[in-house]
């Protein structure tokens, strides 16, 4: 497998660069409060038990992710938060799924559209880009912060029960691709190893991937980026070989 997402080698950067965490603590907020809607114990509500571990990865304000709770149970009469979904075909037919939650669909869209088409993109109509791609529960672990060289973390990753993994060398960071349904497992199993997760999520990843050069790479990026500077954009994926 050959990278789920070219925008995670970007998600994994803008990670740890302090100028960005408004950001990312106000799409983070948006998130607890929407699966917070299908409860509030994190035990009984892996969604939710995601999005904190990722909230605490991050040093979101404790306050910050109790008022994200809060919203989604109900206990504010704020705005009405939708999850959206997307699909769409960027330069050189690159094919997109992108995710988001906002509290305008009309207005999302528009603006989703009008990013696409600055960038040689478009909307795809409802199935026409799903079929290419499959979900999978993928954990992202750093090997900086493992006290093991590559080949130990690969075979400590394949005995907890990854089905695939993949390394962004500049990055340094592995994921480890799991079935939907083994996630928390996986995860459970490489934490009683030692092992320290960047975070772990359940994420569309291509059946097959486009080769590009790096003239069409460095095109995509801005498009990968246009789109993320969007508030209601939460994660984007492609079939774009990185």
């Amino acid at each position: 497998m050959s990278g789920h997402s070219h925008f995670s080698t970007i998600k994994h950067k803008k990670a740890i660069e302090d100028e960005k965490r408004g950001k990312i603590f106000s799409k983070l907020a948006r998130m607890i409060s929407v699966v917070a809607k299908e409860g509030q114990d994190p035990e009984m509500n892996p969604k939710l038990r995601q999005a904190l571990d990722e909230a605490k990865k991050l040093n979101m304000p404790k306050e910050n992710v109790e008022r994200a709770i809060k919203k989604g149970a109900g206990g504010t009469g704020e705005e009405n938060l939708e999850e959206v979904v997307y699909e769409a075909f960027g330069p050189d037919n690159i094919a997109f799924i992108i995710e988001g939650i906002t509290d305008n669909k009309n207005r999302t869209l528009g603006e989703i559209k009008q990013i696409l088409n600055h960038n040689n993109g478009k909307l795809a109509s409802e199935g026409s880009v799903k079929w290419m791609f499959g979900k999978k529960g993928v954990i992202a672990v750093s090997n900086e912060e493992q006290a093991m060289n590559i080949e130990q973390l690969e075979l400590i990753a394949i005995e907890a029960g990854a089905e695939d993994i993949y390394w962004y060398q500049e990055e340094k960071i592995l994921d480890i691709y799991t079935t939907p349904e083994n996630l928390e497992k996986v995860k459970k199993n490489l934490k009683d190893k030692g092992i320290k997760i960047e975070s772990a999520s359940l994420d569309w990843v291509a059946k097959d991937f486009i080769e590009a050069g790096e003239k069409e790479k460095k095109t995509a990026q801005k498009l990968f980026e246009q789109l993320d500077g969007s508030e209601a954009v939460q994660k984007i994926y492609s079939n774009l070989r990185v």
